[in-house]
């Protein structure tokens, strides 16, 4: 985890259209307890200074995706490109083994490992081609996803003004499915296209559905599970109850200043094992 010194807010997703100014104090004090929660639930935290003047800096699971000794590192969209060379002095002073992405790839955000499969997200902010690439590296099979896109008032779906890529409420997997045990996962189906959703349903994996309302407006989806505690929005009260249900326990940190930047809990973490 980094920090909440530099948080605001530019117009890179759907979230952060015309909100206004951010409370970076209520950030920084949303941050902490998110961390609070993390080590309750038995999480060792790394911690790393914010990168200098990076907006969204604050949100590491976009710096890399993890497993094992090695690290695949992300290519971020412009205003995001000042926080790649710090992820990476970062992540080689943790001794990982360094891969740079070919292409525009948003690292844990967009790739969530499940015991022998990786959920991967491509469109929006990665580009298909990384999928070989994953394969390669970590030998996991590839559950390629495809979220539904944001439209225009005319409902043609939307480009982002300041990266140029496609745009999707959904624009990172996290926001669609979390990885709650190997064997369980909470997803939107209505976040994913017809295609997508097939390729879940077909999955031997207990599944909970996630409301398109939660998922969208609570950032349900968007948690950190050691398979034993959850911890997620206080905004999803209806996933809450079935995380529950299942035999996990479930802690909810308030995180709605960091929400208006279009992040989570688990955009502020990245698992480095």
């Amino acid at each position: 985890m980094s920090g909440a010194d530099f948080f605001g807010v530019v117009d890179l997703n759907p979230y952060s259209h015309k909100i206004g100014e951010v409370d970076r104090a209520l950030a920084m004090q949303q941050h902490a307890g998110i961390a609070k929660a993390l080590q309750h639930a038995g999480v060792e935290i790394i911690t790393t200074k914010a990168p200098a003047n990076c907006q969204d800096g604050i949100f590491t699971a976009n710096w890399a995706l993890c497993i094992g000794d090695t690290a695949i590192l992300s290519s971020l969209p412009g205003p995001r490109k000042p926080e790649e060379p710090y992820a990476e002095a970062t992540l080689r002073r943790l001794g990982k083994k360094i891969i740079r992405a070919p292409y525009r790839f948003s690292g844990q955000g967009d790739t969530l490992p499940c015991g022998r499969y990786l959920f991967c997200g491509s469109g929006y902010r990665t580009d298909p081609r990384m999928q070989k690439l994953l394969a390669e590296t970590f030998g996991l099979e590839i559950i390629a996803l495809q979220a539904i896109p944001e439209l225009d008032r005319s409902g043609k779906p939307v480009t982002n003004a300041l990266s140029g890529w496609p745009d999707s409420f959904f624009y990172d997997i996290d926001l669609a499915i979390s990885i709650l045990r190997e064997d369980l996962i909470g997803w939107c189906p209505e976040a994913l296209t017809p295609a997508s959703q097939a390729k879940i349903r077909t999955l031997s994996i207990d599944k909970i559905e996630v409301s398109l309302s939660e998922a969208q407006q609570g950032l349900a989806c968007n948690l950190v599970s050691t398979g034993e505690r959850v911890i997620m929005t206080a905004h999803a009260p209806r996933y809450k109850a079935a995380i529950k249900s299942h035999g996990l326990k479930v802690i909810t940190p308030e995180t709605s200043e960091l929400a208006k930047g279009g992040g989570g809990i688990r955009c502020t973490t990245l698992t480095l094992s």
